[in-house]
Formats: structure tokens, sequence, C-alpha cells
């Protein structure tokens, strides 16, 4: 009779699980029947993984150009509300906010061309950006009150000025989604006990903008 040279095992058979004494190296199954059992689980584990990217590479073949740019859009949104998380509204100045929006400023129907650009979308709420149209006054007023008038008239002006227009192609869009994932992460990763400043808020903005190398 071998020697055990692991008691109290746990079987690899999922639908098993009983411990049992190993007494070969590399033995995982308590049976000839539970180790035919695990090779099946393998092979449709792999089966599972294999038509998993497939699907994925069959669904990114039927993608838009318009469905790679909002893809990339959400990633900005992520990155615009990690900057500005815990602070109030950029049109109101309400706080906490129920529900925390994006918002645009110059919206992405007139100015298509700014729909990634970190200076063009801070948080607000629900009600200012969904109920009154985006309440560009409150907008104004806020962006003046804590950046001053030049740079709102950056924002509100030489935006559309300098950026008419963008022509990302496909390939493009998809380094960029790849890069804002990246900046999404390392945002994610810092343990913010404090909500970041006005003049940070500014200066992130810049950084990742140019980070992204949308908006040269």
């Amino acid at each position: 009779m071998k020697k055990s040279l692991t008691k109290n095992k746990k079987c690899k058979n999922k639908d098993c699980n009983k411990l049992f004494d190993q007494i070969r190296f590399g033995q995982v199954a308590c049976s000839i029947q539970c180790a035919i059992e695990i090779d099946r689980q393998k092979r449709k584990a792999k089966e599972a993984k294999e038509w998993r990217q497939e699907k994925k590479q069959r669904k990114e073949k039927l993608k838009t150009l318009n469905d790679w740019c909002k893809d990339l859009e959400t990633e900005i949104n992520k990155i615009v509300r990690l900057i500005d998380k815990g602070n109030p509204c950029m049109m109101c100045s309400v706080h906490p906010m129920k529900k925390v929006n994006a918002c645009h400023y110059h919206s992405v129907g007139s100015s298509p061309s700014l729909r990634f650009n970190l200076f063009n979308e801070w948080t607000g709420c629900e009600s200012c950006n969904n109920h009154k149209g985006g309440n560009i006054h409150g907008y104004d007023i806020l962006l003046i009150e804590k950046y001053g008038r030049e740079k709102w008239e950056y924002i509100k002006f030489d935006l559309i000025r300098l950026y008419p227009y963008l022509g990302l192609t496909i390939p493009e869009l998809k380094e960029k989604i790849k890069e804002a994932r990246k900046i999404v992460k390392e945002l994610k990763s810092i343990d913010l006990l404090t909500p970041y400043p006005y003049s940070l808020r500014w200066s992130m903005r810049e950084k990742y903008n140019k980070r992204l190398k949308i908006y040269l």
C-alpha cells in the first residue's frame, strides 16, 4: 500500500470537493471518475474562454466609428468624475449631489470635436445637466468665480477656435481608450481623503489632456 503524500486534500472536481489522501505527485482527484470529470471541466472552461474572446472580436469588428467615440467618451467621463470627486456642482454649487453627472460646457451636438476635452467637462448635478438645459449661465458664473475670466474665456471661446475638428480614426480611438483606462486606474488607486482643490483640478485636466494627446 502506497504511503500518502498529503492527507485531507480537496478533490478538484467542482461537483465533488471530497477530501482524500494524495498518493501521487500532481494528483488532484479522489478517483478516476473525478479525474475524467476534471478534464471535462477544464475543456469546457477553455472553450468558454475562447468563445468569449471570439465574441469580443466579432463585436469589435461590427463597431462603427461612433461606437468607438462613445467608448472613449465613457472613459473621459470617468476621469472627470474622479478629478472632481467630492466637489460641488460646477453649475449651481449644490453639495452633496444626489446624482453626479459629467457635464459638457459645449454640448456634444454643437461641438463634437470637444467631447473628449477635459476642460470642456466638469461634474454637475442631475437637475442642472438634464432639467435646466446644462445651466450655462450658472456654469459661466462659477467658472469665472473659481478660475477667473481669462480661463473662462479659454473654455467658452478658445476651445472652439483651437479645436474645430478632430478626425480621429478607429485605430487612434482604440489607443486613446487604452490610455484613458490607464489614467482611470491610476486615479482610482489614489486614497483620496479630501476633494481635490479647484487649482489642482485645473492642472490635472491640463496634465491628462496632454497625456491623451487628443488636443495638441
